[in-house]
């Protein structure tokens, strides 16, 4: 017995020397991938740093391109006769002209290693409030530099000073990133306020320099500029045309200058840095910021009283959707509705309107739930013409549609594709007519009436501005020759 508690022991011993063994080999591991992440971050930013100092070429910008129109008259909605109310709808095959198809995804910048934290005896915060969202990243004062002047030697010194006092920083920065679930443009808008927190109003070239600094070391293409005015720019590519805002063209691609200075010419440090990627126009998850709800709105169908609900808007989330650029893909107008149609609903709404839609729907089969889902989008909202309301076209995302108190045939059309993907988990796809948006749906279950047939799938036409029509009717005077299939 005891010979066997001894061997157990031994091999207790030896198990447990293994382990440590193999515990301080993956730390040493780690340490020097760490090493290694750093050194490789460190030479492209020496380097980068080096190029800087270089003389930097003039180049002249290009004018603000202007949003483009679809020069067609919007079609009023229609109101399905009552007589036809209730008529199970004629299976017809309905033409259309093209498929736009969804982009190709875009690589989302990330640092080219990951940025290894520099713990201080004691940390310094700064504290700002982003968003509605209060907010702190590490910085000491005592580190910030101020540039004697911006020709290039000077940038390059203060590059090379937040190199080596800024990584505590740019952790906070990302970390506020995941955290709050920041897409692309918002994350351009926290280094911003960031920066400008930093060095308030006096010193608006430091502020700019840093907020490069803390996009390029993100992964962000962005260019440094100079003016004659003494004036430091950011310029900053996209994957998408962006308007309303002066752009470079450089190295096949177009920078975009987003400070509304008026400068048509700039000296440009053109040196690109590794695996830096464009800013993505997309959402792809709702905006995390803090909570400031507006007043109670109550939505009703009016077919189904039932589908029925009390909805509040999320004013911190409303504010950021107002403020994004206006961007197609290709330059194509056709695009613009797939990205307002992607971007998802906001918790604060889901928990207000879903419960009640998937209590009212529940029990009920696809053809029942959806002519339910439809019915509350043509009758619990009022229709106004975009250029009344806001004097230009302005497609919403689906919160808005749910606070402002009109809506158009597009944002209908957003919001009960939102509503079917997420409540009937079935495939959608937006359908334009000239001056119109509807939509389509990919049904489990053989239900008649018109439909599309993309890529020998057939897609049944859902219009949310034929009001009381039921799904499966195309509105009247539609012109299918001309019909694009706008693939989500």
């Amino acid at each position: 017995m005891r010979f066997v508690i001894f061997t157990i022991g031994l091999f207790l011993s030896a198990f447990a020397s293994g382990q440590n063994k193999y515990s301080e080999e993956y730390e040493a591991f780690k340490r020097q991938a760490l090493q290694d992440y750093d050194d490789f971050r460190n030479r492209a930013n020496a380097e980068y740093a080096r190029y800087m100092r270089d003389a930097w070429a003039w180049y002249r910008g290009e004018k603000p391109m202007p949003v483009p129109t679809i020069e067609e008259p919007v079609v009023p909605p229609v109101i399905l006769p009552e007589d036809d109310r209730g008529k199970t709808p004629d299976e017809r095959p309905m033409p259309f002209d093209e498929i736009v198809p969804a982009p190709a995804p875009v690589p989302e910048p990330q640092p080219i290693s990951p940025i290894e934290e520099k713990p201080q005896p004691v940390e310094q915060w700064l504290h700002f409030v982003f968003y509605g969202t209060p907010c702190k990243v590490r910085f000491d004062a005592a580190e910030s530099v101020l540039l004697n002047n911006i020709r290039e030697n000077a940038v390059a010194d203060m590059w090379e000073r937040m190199m080596t006092s800024c990584n505590n920083l740019l952790c906070d920065c990302l970390d506020l990133r995941n955290s709050m679930k920041l897409c692309d443009w918002a994350y351009v808008k926290l280094a911003e306020t960031v920066a400008n927190t930093i060095y308030g109003s006096g010193h608006s070239n430091e502020a700019v320099l840093l907020q490069s600094f803390i996009l390029n070391q993100s992964g962000f293409k962005i260019h440094i500029a100079r003016s004659d005015n003494h004036r430091l720019h950011m310029l900053l590519a996209a994957d998408c045309d962006m308007y309303n805002y002066p752009y470079w063209k450089l190295n096949g691609e177009h920078y975009y200058l987003l400070d509304h200075s008026g400068v048509d010419g700039l000296n440009i440090f053109t040196r690109t840095f590794p695996e830096e990627q464009p800013m993505r126009l997309s959402i792809a998850q709702e905006q995390r910021f803090s909570g400031k709800l507006s007043s109670e709105r109550t939505l009703q169908a009016e077919r189904y009283p039932a589908v029925s609900a009390t909805v509040v808007a999320n004013m911190n989330l409303m504010d950021f959707y107002n403020e994004y650029p206006a961007s197609y893909a290709n330059n194509d107008p056709l695009t613009k509705w797939r990205f307002y149609a992607q971007v998802p609903l906001s918790r604060v709404a889901q928990e207000r309107l879903y419960p009640a839609l998937r209590a009212a729907i529940s029990g009920k089969s696809e053809r029942d739930a959806a002519n339910m889902l439809i019915n509350f989008v043509q009758t619990a909202f009022v229709y106004e013409y975009d250029d009344k309301v806001w004097g230009c076209d302005r497609a919403f995302f689906a919160d808005e549609t749910l606070y402002y108190p009109y809506s158009d045939c597009e944002d209908r059309s957003i919001l009960f594709s939102r509503l079917v993907r997420d409540l009937l988990g079935l495939e959608v796809v937006l359908v334009y007519y000239p001056g119109h948006l509807a939509t389509a749906v990919k049904f489990n279950e053989p239900i008649p009436g018109d439909y599309l047939s993309v890529d020998g799938t057939r897609y049944l036409v859902c219009d949310p501005t034929y009001i009381h029509a039921p799904i499966g009717l195309t509105m009247p005077d539609m012109d299918n020759s001309q019909a694009k299939v706008i693939m989500l």
